[in-house]
C-alpha cells in the first residue's frame, strides 16, 4: 500500500498539492498560505491528536474529552526546526502519571512522528524538458 499525492508550482515558490479530492495550497514565505514548517506541525498534530485518544483508551486513562494542542516549533538560525513543544490540556480529570502514559503510547501510534526519523529520506527521479 502506498499514499500518493501530487504537489505542482507553476512559478514562483507556492505550490498546490493534491490529495485525493481535496486541495491544500502552502507558500513557504507565509504571505498566502501556511508556510511548510506551520503545515508540517499542522500535519504532525492532527496526527498526534486521535493517538493521544487511543493511546489513552489503550493505557485505561479513559475519554480525554476536548484536547487542545499548542505546537510550537523552534528555528534555528537557518529557519529549519529545531525543536519541537506540545502543550496539551484536556477536559478529563486526569493524573499526571496517567497522561504521561497516554503521551508515550501517542507517540507509539503516531505514523507522523514516526516519520520525522532521521533516516526517511525520499528516493527521487528527474526528468527535464517534461512539459
Amino acid at each position: 500500500m502506498s499514499k500518493q499525492v501530487t504537489t505542482v508550482s507553476e512559478s514562483g515558490y507556492e505550490s498546490t498539492t493534491e490529495i485525493r479530492d481535496f486541495s491544500v495550497d502552502i507558500d513557504p514565505g507565509g504571505e498566502s498560505a501556511p508556510d511548510t514548517l506551520e503545515s508540517l506541525l499542522a500535519s504532525y498534530g492532527a496526527c498526534y491528536v486521535p493517538a493521544l485518544r487511543v493511546g489513552a483508551q489503550q493505557r485505561d486513562v479513559g475519554d480525554l474529552g476536548e484536547i487542545e494542542l499548542s505546537i510550537t516549533g523552534d528555528l534555528n538560525d537557518d529557519d529549519k526546526l529545531a525543536a519541537i513543544q506540545f502543550d496539551i490540556a484536556v477536559e478529563a480529570d486526569v493524573s499526571e502519571e496517567a497522561g504521561q502514559e497516554a503521551i508515550d503510547r501517542a507517540f507509539d501510534l503516531c505514523k507522523v512522528h514516526d516519520a520525522l526519523k532521521t533516516d526517511l529520506h525520499a528516493e527521487t527521479t528527474f526528468e527535464g524538458g517534461a512539459f
